[in-house]
């Protein structure tokens, strides 16, 4: 039984992103067509990060603290980088299957294994302070405020350890539906509330303190006759901003929640694995399909919508400046107008592909492609 529901959800995801199927009837990616280029990104540098994605489809995503970029590698490989120097400050080869990264926060870097490790290093030198035990795969960074370090498991449970010792403080469980997605979004900690988008397509708001449910609210109804079709996982994770809370689900819908009661604000179809941006009163979408789609952000409608990067396993889009920024299994990153939605830019930065959403920090934007390299782009 766990090996078949292994396989159902590996064989699964592969479906999901385009990549299963050797089928006839199966359109390829869509043809890159030329456009009057308007933006350019001058690269600042490059590393290399280990193995990158590794042969699973990890979403390992780096992070900014401060000065200093986080990046991990599927074999176990940590690296903290000057960001925008691009020297090294350290390394740490943890030999661990990594496939949850990167959380940083309060001095602490976060890590999650295929095997239920929750790893805590050292922010400033990278030893490692402890290391716990869960149920199951960590897919997605951990979450801190300090206090506690907030992992979500691929169960669809949520453990809080003592940022200091890694004792557990509070479990809370979720109900796995039958097939899911490989995959979950990263838990968001904000005042007394943690919050988390599951598998069954609800997302809940527990207190940070004790583990008990606020709120818990529906963003996707299964539907169809087939447990394919049912499925609607929550895998992109959560957007906070200003009080309000964005989400996609897969097979779904995106919705606007208000952060405190859980209310629904606003709610749409739409089907998205990877997640949401939000920028300039727009939320953008990268949907299952390749359709990178703006959303009013105060009432769903639709500002735009640009179909020419179809089938090409797009990320979770990026903000970075006027421009929305998608990576593809090709490794190219497209630059588009977040007035209009046409192509302003391009970039190829690995061959193995950008799985991980563009990391936008100011006037910096770092590309994190699958091979392992970490590139760092301003605009020119």
């Amino acid at each position: 039984m766990l090996r078949w529901k292994h396989a159902a959800l590996l064989a699964l995801t592969l479906l999901a992103v385009g990549c299963s199927s050797n089928s006839k009837k199966e359109l390829p990616p869509a043809e890159l067509t030329d456009f009057k280029e308007e933006v350019r990104l001058e690269k600042q540098w490059s590393r290399s990060v280990g193995d990158g994605q590794g042969e699973l489809y990890n979403l390992l995503e780096p992070a900014v603290d401060g000065q200093t970029i986080y990046a991990a590698s599927a074999e176990g490989r940590v690296m903290a980088i000057q960001r925008e120097s691009g020297d090294v400050l350290w390394k740490k080869d943890l030999d661990l299957p990594i496939s949850g990264a990167v959380g940083v926060g309060n001095g602490l870097v976060l890590l999650g294994t295929m095997r239920g490790d929750v790893i805590v290093l050292d922010a400033g030198s990278g030893e490692q302070k402890w290391r716990a035990k869960v149920t199951s795969e960590v897919l997605a960074a951990p979450a801190t405020n300090g206090d506690v370090v907030v992992v979500q498991t691929q169960d669809d449970k949520l453990v809080a350890f003592d940022a200091a010792t890694g004792n557990q403080r509070w479990l809370y469980e979720g109900t796995v539906p039958v097939l899911t997605l490989r995959g979950t979004g990263a838990p968001l900690i904000d005042g007394r509330l943690a919050l988390a988008g599951l598998a069954s397509g609800k997302v809940v708001a527990v207190d940070v303190q004790r583990g008990l449910p606020v709120w818990e609210q529906r963003v996707a109804i299964p539907q169809g006759r087939s447990e394919l079709d049912r499925v609607v996982d929550i895998d992109g994770g959560l957007l906070l901003a200003d009080g309000v809370l964005y989400v996609a689900s897969y097979q779904g819908r995106a919705a606007a929640l208000d952060e405190s009661t859980g209310r629904v604000l606003w709610q749409r179809e739409a089907s998205s694995y990877v997640g949401v941006a939000e920028g300039t009163g727009s939320v953008f979408i990268s949907q299952a399909t390749g359709t990178v789609e703006s959303l009013d952000s105060r009432g769903s409608s639709s500002l735009w919508s640009n179909d020419a990067l179809a089938r090409r396993q797009l990320s979770a889009p990026a903000v970075f400046s006027s421009n929305v920024v998608v990576g593809d299994l090709e490794g190219y990153v497209h630059l588009l107008s977040q007035v209009d939605g046409r192509f302003v830019g391009r970039e190829k930065v690995d061959g193995d592909g950008v799985r991980v959403r563009p990391l936008v920090v100011g006037n910096w934007m770092y590309v994190f492609g699958n091979s392992g390299k970490l590139v760092a782009y301003t605009l020119r």
